[in-house]
């Protein structure tokens, strides 16, 4: 009993999950400096108020996902996505899930070490969205994300966003 006891223990000290908790797969890691919790502010539109937007990211599956939730003012909207490495693709891809009842798919390009394009194929939105393609850039402890949307068969203008570090929660309602 004494001698089982020990090799669980000793297996205990050797498989500590605390000591992988930052490790992230080689494909992953361009998103190491996003990790942690972010917020922006920004309009929607000309005549609209500014809206807040609070952003985790997470590590996730034992660091072969990344995991990021967000939510717009309190949980107005909000979102969850899981980006991971596809062996059969060859590519970063991810799914992005929200409170609006629709989802998106799609691929990432990692365009440096601290910039990646993501190329979004959407489902069941109401706006009449079907695409959505941006780029988001990490410089001096903050990041930017550029986004355009294909809607009604044209593509927006690039809508920039910043996002500053934050000690604020993400809300669901």
């Amino acid at each position: 009993m004494m001698k089982t006891l020990r090799w669980l223990l000793c297996l205990a000290c050797i498989y500590n999950p605390s000591v992988w908790a930052g490790e992230l797969a080689s494909e992953l890691k361009v998103f190491k400096p996003y990790l942690g919790t972010w917020q922006a502010s920004f309009s929607m539109s000309a005549d609209a108020p500014a809206v807040e937007d609070i952003s985790r990211w997470e590590r996730a599956l034992n660091g072969t996902a990344i995991r990021t939730l967000h939510s717009i003012n309190s949980g107005d909207y909000g979102g969850e996505s899981l980006i991971f490495w596809d062996k059969q693709k060859q590519s970063l891809v991810f799914y992005y899930f929200t409170t609006a009842g629709f989802y998106t798919s799609g691929r990432i390009e990692v365009i440096n070490k601290y910039e990646f394009a993501a190329y979004e194929q959407v489902v069941g939105n109401q706006n009449g969205i079907t695409e959505v393609k941006s780029t988001s850039r990490y410089k001096d402890g903050k990041f930017t994300v550029a986004t355009q949307y294909f809607k009604q068969g044209k593509w927006t203008q690039p809508e920039t966003r910043t996002y500053q570090p934050s000690d604020k929660s993400v809300v669901f309602k």
